[in-house]
C-alpha cells in the first residue's frame, strides 16, 4: 500500500513539473542608455493568468548591478494568458548612463502570478525560468 501511494505521489509531483509558466529570458539588446529584454511565455497551467509582475536586473561583466525595472509583465490592462498560449514582452530598462553593450545579463524574478478567479499563485511552483535556445543567442539567469 505504501509503495502505491508513493508511486502516486511521485506520479502527481512529476505532472506538477510539466504544468508550469515558463518563461524564456532574451540576453539584453542595448542602444545607448535603454536595453530591452525579451520576455518569451508559455502558459502550460490549466488556469489562465490573468497578471503577472516580474522584475528584471541587468548586471555587468563585474556581476555589478547597472539597472532595473519592475513591470506587469502579463495582464494589467493587457490581455490574459489562456492556458496553453504563448506571449511575448519586452522589458525596457534605461539607464542614466550609457549602457557598454557586451556581456551584460538579465535576471528575472517574479513577485506575483495572479490566476483566473482571483487565484493567487505561488510563484515559486509556477514560474519556470529557462534558457533560451541557442539559436537565438539567448540566456535566462
Amino acid at each position: 500500500m505504501r509503495v502505491r501511494i508513493g508511486i502516486f505521489i511521485a506520479l502527481l509531483c512529476a505532472t506538477n513539473a510539466w504544468a508550469q509558466l515558463a518563461v524564456t529570458v532574451s540576453l539584453p539588446k542595448v542602444t545607448g542608455q535603454k536595453a530591452v529584454v525579451e520576455l518569451n511565455f508559455k502558459n502550460g497551467l490549466t488556469n489562465e493568468v490573468e497578471s503577472a509582475r516580474a522584475i528584471c536586473i541587468l548586471f555587468d561583466k563585474q556581476g555589478k548591478m547597472v539597472g532595473q525595472s519592475t513591470k506587469w509583465v502579463i495582464g494589467q490592462n493587457k490581455k490574459v494568458l489562456e492556458p496553453n498560449a504563448e506571449a511575448k514582452f519586452n522589458f525596457v530598462i534605461t539607464t542614466p548612463q550609457p549602457l557598454v553593450s557586451s556581456n551584460l545579463t538579465a535576471k528575472v524574478m517574479f513577485s506575483r502570478v495572479n490566476l483566473d478567479g482571483g487565484k493567487v499563485g505561488d510563484v515559486r511552483q509556477i514560474v519556470q525560468i529557462m534558457p533560451a535556445t541557442s539559436d537565438n543567442k539567448s540566456t535566462s539567469q
